[in-house]
């Protein structure tokens, strides 16, 4: 059975919306994407102000794994392969026609250096460590779906690595801030623009 009229909300497994397909381009970090998008995933109309300033403001090792974790049709964890090709980029979705965009906008971009997998959170990726996960988290999921995502990052994230989160200011933005100085001990904003924040927390080692 497929619903018409209304999107459904983009986290959902399986969305049951009929697919409307939509391209969109966009120039991240000076390099000019193309994404093939539908209705049932996140922003599909553009990249979304939140994911741009994501994007142009993460902080990206030279080589390692990253983890684009809720990533949609793809623009965070690609732009993130095309910037530093000797990274290797993991990215997360739990919806599936998002997965499938993912992947498809991986190739068409000719980011090689991506594995895209569908599952909830860190599912897919247990016993995997990165050296930076970043987030455009679903605030309309609310913090039920939020505080796991920092809750789990520190366990998959090698010492010293980053978790890099957009939130917007005004929508959860002071308590995912206080969030993360507990679970971490630091918090810094890494950018600020449009009502959105760049948050960043470090894995630091506990003193011995």
């Amino acid at each position: 059975m497929k619903m018409y009229g209304k999107d459904e909300h983009y986290y959902v497994k399986k969305p049951l919306t009929e697919s409307r397909w939509g391209l969109i381009q966009a120039h991240l970090r000076r390099h000019y994407f193309e994404f093939l998008t539908s209705s049932s995933v996140f922003s599909k109309k553009r990249v979304d102000s939140g994911t741009r300033l994501l994007i142009e403001s993460m902080v990206l090792p030279k080589q390692g794994y990253i983890l684009d974790l809720g990533c949609g049709y793809g623009p965070i964890g690609i732009a993130a392969a095309i910037t530093n090709p000797g990274l290797h980029v993991i990215m997360v979705d739990i919806n599936e026609r998002a997965v499938w965009l993912a992947k498809r906008n991986a190739k068409h971009n000719k980011a090689d250096n991506t594995d895209i997998l569908q599952g909830f959170l860190y599912e897919p990726i247990v016993g995997t460590k990165f050296k930076v996960i970043l987030c455009n988290p679903p605030l309309a999921a609310g913090m039920s779906v939020i505080l796991p995502i920092i809750a789990g990052a520190p366990e998959h994230l090698k010492d010293g690595g980053l978790l890099e989160l957009v939130v917007k200011s005004r929508v959860g933005g002071r308590r995912i801030l206080a969030v993360l100085r507990n679970i971490f001990g630091n918090v810094e904003i890494l950018d600020r623009k449009s009502g959105y924040r760049v948050l960043l927390s470090k894995k630091v080692l506990s003193p011995k």
